[in-house]
């Protein structure tokens, strides 16, 4: 599959793509991208004899690096300030919620389904049905579309859905050996079965479990895994570390504008108030060429600084039949059309999910690339994201693995993650897909457009992508 993948390269061109306009087009003023984006009369994707399913309003929380100011904190915590940031921003009467679904990666074994006990925490009617969802990197996603799904159906009006990740504090196992002990100590009856149990333990068996961002099938971490798929598209590292720059840049400059409206403040128990992301750091292409390879040592081209980064965070979004949103006296800010879910090989091809969903979603909603006003992609790695903006603008590749004729094409860059991204504001696993679509929402209103793509890799080889509307202004 490598040596294949390389192939497409040598057929691919690229470095016009990214060297000359990577950093100009990109950092054009929001006034000339206004400029450029007319306001559409394309026709809408609303669906006879299908409700409308509209976005009212996203939040989330400050997305803050694992470690700093929420570290004291449980998952739950930070999922309740999502909700109750939801519920006062649109006043919306708790009792009104049909139903609850929230998304998480790494489970806290106390709070397992932290839909639950976030929504009794955060004052929801207690009426009101919870689950939890996990679907790696696109948990949130598969959230709001079972919202889309049951309001859709005509099974319920009102969806509250998002997600929560929280890397500072992840469940550690004992190894097996001493799970299996402890477990029969539990069940002893006797002092000398209890004595004849602890007589058998070992000093190996208390070697803890640590958790590992990594594939199961294949025991392949994904940074290293990003590492192989930029090798094998040929993505320098001088390109990764200009994409990472441009996110960070991108992300200060829209954080600075007050763009990013959907963050709330949360006020941290026994802290400040925490009112912004803190992963935002633009440095300089010299500074970040410093830092070695972070998985594939020593001439890997991965570093801390062209990857996202381990994140605590959460967020939310209220979900409506457009008629119960109306008539509740909401302005909603989007419809949420077609989406997919797609899957691949998890090893060769683990972090190409929006080259496989994209054109996907884009067929089965009657779109073409050239529709699209507003592209919001997941950025796991920079070397991830320009992988895959190669394979979407490769033939081969649409030929020889996705079976299309020719190639659906990449995204242009004055379109594609204008406030940053993953890299930058970072990324709680369970949390970000809300982000993306919140973002996309929003960045239509500003600029103007009416079609937006969200697409999302995912652990497993999985991938999603979404149309999002714009609502008529």
């Amino acid at each position: 599959m490598a040596s294949m993948l390389a192939h497409t390269i040598r057929k691919c061109p690229v470095n016009s793509f990214w060297a000359a306009n990577l950093t100009a087009r990109s950092l054009s003023s929001t006034s000339q991208l206004q400029a450029q984006v007319q306001l559409k009369t394309k026709k809408t994707l609303s669906k006879t004899g299908v409700k409308n399913v509209v976005l009212v309003e996203g939040v989330r929380t400050p997305f803050l690096l694992s470690g700093t100011s929420y570290s004291d904190l449980m998952p739950h915590d930070l999922a309740r300030a999502a909700f109750q940031g939801l519920l006062t921003r649109t006043s919306l009467p708790r009792d009104a919620v049909d139903y609850i679904i929230y998304g998480t990666v790494i489970q806290e074994v106390k709070t397992s389904n932290v839909a639950r006990e976030a929504a009794l925490g955060a004052g929801f009617s207690e009426k009101t049905p919870a689950h939890t969802v996990t679907m790696a990197c696109i948990s949130s996603n598969q959230a709001m579309t079972t919202g889309v799904g049951l309001i859709a159906s005509g099974q319920c009006d009102t969806v509250v859905a998002g997600g929560v990740e929280f890397m500072s504090d992840v469940p550690i196992r004992h190894s097996r050996k001493m799970r299996k002990t402890l477990l029969s100590l539990n069940k002893a009856k006797t002092m000398g079965q209890r004595l004849a149990l602890l007589g058998k333990l070992r000093l190996d068996f208390f070697a803890p479990e640590l958790p590992a961002v990594a594939e199961f099938s294949t025991s392949e971490t994904m940074g290293h895994s990003a590492d192989r798929l930029a090798a094998a598209f040929g993505v320098t590292r001088v390109e990764q570390d200009e994409f990472a720059l441009r996110s960070h840049t991108l992300a200060k400059k829209a954080q600075d504008a007050g763009l990013l409206s959907d963050v709330i403040k949360f006020k941290v128990p026994g802290r400040d108030t925490v009112t912004a992301d803190n992963g935002i750091r633009p440095s300089s292409m010299e500074q970040m060429g410093k830092l070695k390879a972070a998985f594939v040592k020593p001439h890997g081209t991965v570093t801390a600084a062209n990857s996202s980064f381990l994140t605590d965070g959460a967020s939310a979004v209220l979900l409506m039949s457009e008629e119960k949103a109306l008539a509740m006296g909401y302005k909603p800010k989007a419809y949420l059309r077609d989406f997919v879910y797609v899957s691949q090989d998890p090893k060769d091809q683990l972090l190409l999910g929006p080259t496989y969903s994209t054109p996907k979603v884009l067929e089965k909603s009657g779109l073409t690339m050239a529709d699209i006003d507003v592209f919001e992609f997941h950025e796991a790695f920079a070397g991830q994201i320009i992988a895959n903006m190669k394979a979407m603008d490769s033939d081969w590749f649409a030929q020889t693995y996705i079976g299309r004729k020719s190639k659906v094409g990449a995204p242009p860059m004055e379109k594609f993650n204008n406030w940053g991204g993953s890299l930058s504001l970072g990324h709680p696993f369970g949390a970000t897909g809300c982000r993306l679509v919140t973002t996309a929402a929003n960045r239509m209103i500003k600029e103007g457009g009416q079609y937006a793509v969200v697409a999302a890799c995912a652990a497993g080889g999985l991938g999603h992508a979404m149309i999002v509307e714009a609502y008529p202004q």
